[in-house]
């Protein structure tokens, strides 16, 4: 569990890497961890969809989660979120976007 978590937070420190390849290691990574059971994982990959929101812009982590929100564990969800404007937040809390 902690290699995993460890391999999510350890991308951000390639500060030199372009947003594009960014986001598709994250990507790639989550697609493997989508269905871990850990808390710990749920919360690194929401923590990490925010930072590549922070790099990428709000539209690459808007894309990223109207396609996958529904599959992404709820505190991936809210983490991943957590910056947004309240009514955005709630929208996909509640499932309507």
């Amino acid at each position: 569990m902690f290699v995993a978590r460890h391999l999510l937070l350890h991308l951000l420190h390639y500060r030199s890497l372009h947003c594009d390849r960014l986001f598709y290691s994250f990507v790639q990574i989550a697609q493997i961890l989508l269905g871990d059971k850990e808390d710990l994982i749920h919360k690194a990959m929401g923590w990490m969809l925010r930072e590549v929101g922070k790099r990428c812009g709000a539209e690459v982590l808007e894309r990223f989660l109207t396609t996958n929100y529904r599959a992404m564990p709820r505190t991936t969800v809210r983490y991943a979120i957590e910056r947004f404007p309240e009514g955005r937040r709630q929208m996909y809390l509640r499932g309507r976007v």
